[in-house]
């Protein structure tokens, strides 16, 4: 009898168990399909929400509104800068959105002119308007500024080609009201800019290129804020390299600067960045040339050991790191070099009279080669 009474107690033991662990299930289940059931909602909810963020920022602003509203897009302006103006003309409702969009839509070809928009365009209407505005025969001042010019140089340049005196120039590019202004609004630019060891703060900052005005007379800030803008563009372009990087956009630009003073051909430019990267890694002396002559404020058909004396923050010989600033202002493919380094073991490099150049990876073998190719 023990015997039956000890099976049947663990019998029911035993139900009790399977009883509870139903329960348990149960309960988990039910916890499940609640979860899932919130989760549904959360993604509907998600999902809804951006539906409807993205069908109203595709829609006009006020579509009952057709009063049309005077913008002005400047030359070289970047698709944040187009964004920024709509935004501020309440033409569209976030900057941001559309340059996601037009980026999206690889929408491209913006013209630069004056416009009469109202909110009660879509997105896509303003974009088509924005494609069809002023074309090259409407400009009535055109001047070209060659890269690796000085700062002096393209003040000269503007000067020559408006009613602008160099020294009205001058005192508006040493500004520092306007300067911290800028700085302000131009992402590119930093505190870096108002270093006062710097020869002049928008060095490396006036991009090389074609200018086109619609006005015969543009203001000075109109001309630089041109320059500032076609810049900003280009860096644009390779804001993935610049997140990457341990250097700013003021190191990048110096760096870019020297590139465009050492190298005459292309293949080069890559190359000499890496040797460039290379010695900062080991706290080398950068030792270029060109930094030397702009440290003088004079070009040298050949830098001498006399000109290595200056104490200067320009001076790559006697300081380590990179230059307080830019040494001129560089093209695209320079800045491109600079941020993407040829990987090598160079350390050393000499240009010789043809426009060769001619890599080390010693002291030794530098010196071998100063000895056969220089004059």
């Amino acid at each position: 009898m023990a015997s039956n009474d000890k099976q049947k107690a663990k019998q029911e033991i035993k139900k009790q168990l399977l009883r509870e662990r139903q329960e348990e299930a149960s309960i988990v289940r039910k916890i499940v399909a609640v979860c899932l059931l919130l989760l549904i909602i959360a993604f509907a909810v998600t999902g809804a929400s951006a539906y409807y963020y993205i069908e109203g920022a595709l829609s006009p602003v006020d579509e009952t509104n057709e009063e049309l509203i005077d913008i002005h897009i400047p030359i070289g302006s970047t698709s944040t800068r187009i964004g920024n103006i709509l935004e501020e003309n309440e033409l569209i409702s976030n900057a941001s959105f559309f340059r996601y969009y037009i980026r999206y839509k690889n929408e491209s070809g913006f013209q630069a002119g004056d416009y009469k928009l109202s909110q009660s365009m879509n997105l896509d209407e303003i974009i088509a308007e924005l494609k069809e505005g002023k074309i090259l025969q409407d400009y009535k001042l055109s001047f070209t500024i060659p890269e690796g010019r000085w700062l002096e140089s393209i003040l000269k340049t503007i000067s020559d080609n408006t009613s602008h005196a160099e020294e009205e120039l001058i005192e508006k590019v040493t500004d520092r009201e306007y300067l911290e202004n800028l700085i302000a609004r131009y992402s590119i630019l930093s505190e870096d800019i108002l270093d006062e060891r710097l020869r002049w703060p928008l060095e490396g900052y006036l991009f090389p290129a074609r200018y086109d005005f619609i006005e015969e007379n543009p203001s000075i800030e109109t001309i630089i804020e041109a320059m500032l803008a076609r810049t900003e563009q280009v860096i644009s372009k390779y804001s993935g390299n610049l997140e990457e990087t341990e250097y700013s956009t003021h190191e990048i630009l110096a760096l870019a600067s020297i590139i465009e003073g050492e190298a005459q051909k292309q293949e080069d430019r890559y190359t000499i960045s890496g040797v460039l990267y290379n010695r900062l890694k080991i706290n080398m002396a950068l030792q270029v040339d060109p930094s030397i002559a702009y440290a003088h404020g004079q070009h040298f058909s050949r830098t001498l050991y006399e000109h290595l004396d200056i104490d200067s923050p320009y001076n790559t010989y006697r300081y380590p790191g990179i230059p307080i600033g830019p040494i001129n202002n560089p093209g695209e493919f320079s800045i491109k070099a600079a941020l993407q380094p040829e990987e090598h073991k160079y350390l050393y490099f000499y240009a010789d009279s043809q426009g060769d150049v001619h890599y080390s990876e010693t002291f030794q073998q530098h010196q071998e080669v100063l000895r056969k190719y220089r004059d």
